[in-house]
């Protein structure tokens, strides 16, 4: 839809819908979780609790540059939004925002974004992550989403960024233990991922994405999911390792890594709509729990 005739019911749209509009555009449940995980970065760099300013002013430059990457990400997929039923009521999709619109919002949150990190941070925090906007928002979402149905695998580089991040924002540079974080999250992606596909294939299919449950089938797809579980579940096991984390923190991961491959192996032999979406959830889940898990034997170990 053209900026020209999204421009009417955009005109009679009050100012707290309008803002909730723009709201909207920064996928803020994504975005929380990208936090969330860069926090934990933040946390686990430092013995003790970081600097609260430093902290501070790292979570809202990550926030804003994440937000505008969603932004961004809206308006490249305004087309293929509006052909989705998850994704048909994005104010893009709908023509209630503008191209031009969407454009200047996500560049102001980029740009107010990566100055409170180069200012406040330092620059290697704000490089780092306007290389992640670009990884997701251009790379990701331009070129790989609609050329190949490894686009989440390769994508996924992007999205697992966070505790690199947060890990760089206090210390200055990127450890190996950051690196670690990274890894659990590039694992965890793609059988996340293709959990919500395999529920949502008719809705990728009239989108006209090549994703994997199209090109290759959902068996094919669901025996990926099960088999990136089994992966992701001994790159968990690396903060324990490499001495990390401790005991609590390797429970917690065998647990959520067991429940994760159960889901997993039922998706591969029973298949079910209800069964992926419960997986998908579960995946999520998986994810905050780990981190939790991480951060609280984290502090144990001080007290210890």
């Amino acid at each position: 839809m053209s900026d020209t005739l999204a421009t009417h019911p955009a005109t009679a749209t009050s100012l707290p819908s309008r803002v909730r509009q723009f709201y909207v555009l920064t996928k803020p449940r994504v975005v929380q979780l990208i936090v969330f995980c860069a926090v934990i970065g933040m946390l686990l760099a430092t013995p003790g609790l970081p600097d609260w300013r430093l902290a501070l002013a790292a979570t809202a430059g990550i926030w804003l540059v994440a937000a505008a990457a969603a932004a961004f990400n809206c308006l490249i997929e305004q087309q293929i939004d509006s052909r989705m039923a998850r994704t048909s009521w994005r104010p893009t999709a709908r023509g209630e925002l503008t191209l031009t619109q969407t454009l200047i919002f996500s560049g102001l949150l980029c740009a107010a974004g990566g100055a409170l990190l180069y200012f406040m941070v330092n620059p290697l925090t704000m490089w780092l992550t306007l290389a992640t906007f670009v990884g997701y928002a251009v790379i990701y979402t331009v070129v790989l989403k609609p050329m190949t149905p490894q686009n989440i695998v390769i994508g996924g580089a992007s999205g697992a960024m966070p505790p690199v991040l947060g890990w760089a924002a206090i210390r200055g540079e990127v450890g190996p233990e950051a690196l670690i974080l990274c890894l659990i999250i590039f694992l965890w992606t793609p059988p996340h991922f293709w959990a919500l596909a395999l529920y949502r294939a008719e809705d990728y299919r009239r989108s006209g994405l090549p994703m994997l449950p199209i090109t290759h089938g959902s068996e094919f797809t669901r025996l990926h999911v099960f088999l990136y579980t089994l992966v992701l579940f001994a790159a968990t096991l690396l903060p324990f390792i490499s001495g990390m984390s401790g005991w609590f923190y390797l429970l917690s991961a065998v647990l959520l890594g067991a429940g994760f491959i159960a889901y997993a192996w039922k998706l591969w032999r029973e298949y079910s709509d209800q069964l992926a979406r419960k997986t998908f959830r579960f995946s999520i889940w998986h994810l905050s729990l780990l981190f939790a898990a991480l951060l609280i034997d984290h502090y144990l170990g001080l007290l210890l």
